[in-house]
């Protein structure tokens, strides 16, 4: 394989997976925020938040999950070689 497109994967598995992890991290946060203050004006409420809180939270790793795919293409099945 040529050492440009090899630097060029690793580079691009770096990008996908630090992109892919930042979003939804900042989502997760927000979310449970959001629960938390929801839980606290509505203490009734709890385990409808919780259990949307926790649906939410299990979308939002997905989209983490999908980068990792993404970069573990391009180091090991590496579609440019």
């Amino acid at each position: 394989m040529d050492p440009i497109v090899a630097a060029a994967s690793v580079i691009a598995a770096a990008l996908a997976v630090g992109l892919a992890a930042i979003g939804p991290g900042i989502g997760q946060g927000n979310a449970a925020a959001s629960a938390v203050e929801g839980i606290a004006r509505q203490p009734e409420a709890e385990g409808k938040i919780r259990g949307t809180l926790l649906l939410s939270l299990a979308f939002m790793e997905a989209l983490t999950i999908y980068g990792l795919v993404v970069a573990l293409v391009l180091l090991f099945a590496n579609p440019f070689a």
